[in-house]
């Protein structure tokens, strides 16, 4: 009997004991190209395989029951089935498709054209709006500094001027596009980056090195696309608001609405306040910068037959801000009682893109944008006027292999202040305008695994006369997760003098420029491979870049030929930059994130034969973020850093107590998310854990910040006092970290879909 009872309970539990296996094929639908590397999982299970690359697939061990079976790829939209009913061996092909959940990997900076990352002949970062709050920053300029070979640097310890290092290359050199227009430039450089809210921001594109032949002036070292939000896949509403220890706030609003069934909008407003002067250093100067900032962008999308685009956005832009000692006020402003940088911005942008209701893709893409500044630095007074209108015609064309664009770009530069560089010997005002018409034509060729991008571009520059830009892109696709990538381009940058000397141009003299003066110019080489890893449920991406670029006819003022005169000229020299580029990124199994990069390079100038390291330029630069994710109670956690090598430090005089290197320094950030079902997000930390600042003596003579104490000789030297040692002048740009130590943060933000 009891053998009996056994006997049917082996029975009775083999059905359920019994075990199967899941196969098949997983296939792309362009072209049926097996998926190698696709990553299919059974997620009541934990287990899973990789299609091999071949694209088949095989799970074993699949107990009798109903299972949701996910298949994942780079750069496509995963798929899920589920309720699949498992119990016997079954067979199951998958096909991956196309579609919106995969525009996160689509980019049109590096070729003008919306392509997948991997196809993309130009190696392109995407640094999306979902990174940006992993550590909340009230702008994009500061949302920079976790992105691997970038660094805003800050250039004032005063009035918190800043620009963006790309690969260690000076900031000038870096372009900054606003929808691929060329909105920040010339004067906006200055203070505009700070006024980028990240309410508008849908992704940020990034290229390194030159990209001269699309985009023209200014892409010299590298350029920055910021993507707006497209209005019809915005949220209905959004609200993002945070505060910190220091007493500073944020708040960004956003509203879709649409206005028929025929045209969508999104209305977006962003302010920042900060008031409250703190000065921890104990050096009688505000730490940061107080400001009063307020930024509304709204953008129009129309829809159009035959999926043809039409968009148009516009942009207005003020700040009030104001850095000094700490008992300044506006009734000092202008004057040389108490020391204060005051600076007043206004700026309206507009700008768009319309293709042509014609057989053939053409699109006429346009911009303006019209930038204020009033301002007082102690005592001199810098008011300047800038207007850019931009334009140009893209026609894109497929023949057979050849996928070809042509454009016609036109750009007409007006600048105008109250300084000598624009006031002559005559006493008259004589505004500075600049016309710069040009055309360019690119061919990407394709051939399999092949594909070989071609282009040139012509400018003619009102003041220096013809340029020629050309590039050569070449990338092999070992398979649809390895791929690898030469780029080699020129680069050239017409010089905004006055802009960028805005400070130093006070007095009398008259600015004299060379008859032969050419245009600053780069040639870069980069070679970059990634690589795609998908094991199961996990995943390794892979991306390395070595690069090199030889910069080549830099301007620099000359003032001390004719102290009469500011003559600017070719320099006898060049500089260059190379390095290294490591980019790593984990996703694991269970809900960890990791994000790690690393840049080592090396960079120098040669003048006159002398060869040295420029300031403010690191050796290496390292980034990481990693996130945790608690799902069922909607808690995640995000730890953000970075870290800077030594840079040299630019001092005064030999003998400038300051240290000529600055130390191994880094800022550090956590933060704790609570989600909720109804789309509120609670979320709080700690930016700069370490509590790292700069030296407390950072500002030169912050005590005599007029220079009234201050001996100088005949020939303009400073001589050395009593009170003053070390022949030092009042100067604020000895700079390289912010002067915020460890703080606080408690912020909100709301989604309605």
């Amino acid at each position: 009997m009891k053998l009996l009872i056994l006997t049917m309970l082996c029975t009775l539990s083999f059905p359920v004991m019994a075990q199967h296996t899941l196969s098949g094929k997983v296939i792309l639908e362009e072209g049926s190209d097996a998926a190698y590397g696709a990553s299919i999982y059974i997620n009541e299970l934990k287990t899973g395989a990789t299609a091999d690359s071949l694209g088949h697939y095989k799970i074993a061990g699949i107990p009798n029951g109903n299972y949701s079976i996910r298949v994942s790829f780079i750069s496509m939209p995963s798929i899920t089935e589920k309720n699949v009913r498992i119990e016997k061996d079954v067979i199951r092909d998958f096909v991956l498709k196309s579609g919106a959940n995969s525009l996160e990997e689509v980019v049109v900076t590096g070729t003008m054209k919306e392509v997948s990352k991997l196809d993309s002949p130009v190696p392109v970062d995407i640094i999306t709006a979902k990174f940006i709050y992993k550590n909340p920053v009230p702008s994009i300029f500061e949302g920079l500094s976790y992105v691997n070979g970038v660094r805003p640097q800050l250039n004032c310890n005063v009035c918190s001027t800043g620009d963006i290092h790309i690969n260690g290359l000076e900031g000038p050199y870096t372009m900054v596009l606003i929808d691929g227009m060329p909105m920040v430039s010339g004067l906006s450089t200055v203070y505009g980056l700070s006024g980028i809210p990240n309410s508008l921001i849908e992704r940020v594109e990034i290229v390194k090195g030159p990209a001269s032949t699309l985009y023209g002036s200014e892409a010299v070292g590298g350029l920055i696309n910021i993507i707006t939000k497209n209005p019809s896949k915005a949220p209905i509403f959004s609200a993002d608001a945070f505060s910190t220890s220091w007493l500073d706030y944020n708040v960004d609003l956003g509203v879709k609405f649409t206005a028929g069934s025929k045209a969508s909008s999104l209305l977006g407003v962003s302010y920042f306040n900060y008031q409250n002067p703190i000065d921890n250093n104990k050096d009688g100067f505000t730490d940061l910068t107080l400001q009063n900032r307020i930024s509304v962008f709204n953008k129009w999308s129309f829809n159009r037959k035959n999926n043809r685009q039409a968009n148009i956005a516009a942009r207005y832009y003020y700040e009030d801000r104001w850095g000094g000692e700490m008992n300044w006020n506006k009734t000092y402003r202008g004057g040389t009682e108490v020391y204060g940088e005051s600076i007043y911005t206004k700026r309206f942008e507009v700008l768009g893109n319309y293709q042509l209701p014609m057989s053939e893709k053409v699109t006429l893409q346009y911009s303006f944008s019209s930038h204020n500044q009033n301002s007082t630095y102690g005592n001199v007074v810098f008011n300047a006027d800038q207007k850019i209108a931009f334009a140009q015609l893209l026609w894109d064309k497929e023949i057979g292999r050849h996928n070809l664009l042509f454009g016609t770009p036109f750009r007409y530069t007006f600048y105008n202040d109250n300084t000598t560089a624009t006031r002559f010997l005559d006493g008259k005002d004589h505004p500075d305008k600049i016309l710069l018409p040009g055309i360019f034509v690119q061919d990407e060729i394709k051939a399999g695994a092949h594909s070989l991008l071609l282009g040139a571009r012509y400018d003619y520059n009102s003041r220096h006369g013809s340029i020629f830009t050309p590039r050569l892109a070449y990338k092999y696709k070992f398979n649809p997760t390895d791929v690898v990538r030469l780029n080699i381009g020129r680069g050239f940058r017409i010089v905004n003098l006055f802009t960028e000397d805005h400070a130093a141009l006070t007095g009398s003299r008259q600015v004299i420029l060379k008859e032969a003066l050419n245009p600053e110019q780069s040639w870069n080489v980069n070679i970059n491979y990634v690589k795609k890893i998908v094991t199961g449920n996990s995943f390794i991406g892979f991306d390395a870049s070595v690069f090199y670029t030889h910069f080549t006819n830099r301007i620099l003022p000359d003032y001390d030929t004719n102290p009469n005169e500011i003559i600017y000229d070719n320099l006898d020299g060049y500089a260059v930059s190379k390095g290294v580029n490591l980019n790593l990124d984990f996703n694991f199994p269970f809900p960890l994130k990791i994000i790690a990069g690393a840049t080592y390079m090396e960079n120098f100038q040669k003048e006159n034969g002398v060869r040295f390291r420029p300031v403010l330029t690191e050796k290496y630069t390292g980034v990481w973020s990693v996130s945790y994710e608690l799902q069922k109670s909607g808690i995640s956690f995000d730890y953000t850093g970075n870290i800077y090598g030594p840079m040299r430090l630019p001092v005064l005089s030999e003998e400038d107590p300051r240290a000529r290197i600055s130390p191994v320094w880094s800022l550090q950030n956590i933060q704790v998310t609570k989600k909720f079902d109804n789309g509120l997000e609670i979320y709080g930390g700690v930016k700069n854990l370490l509590n790292f600042t700069p030296p407390a003596n950072s500002i030169a003579r912050s005590n005599d910040p007029f220079d009234k104490n201050v001996k100088f000789d005949d020939n303009g030297q400073v001589i050395a006092t009593p009170d003053n040692p070390y022949r030092l002048t009042f100067d604020p740009s000895y700079v390289f970290a912010p002067n915020q130590g460890i703080r606080g943060f408690l912020g909100m933000r709301y989604t309605l879909r």
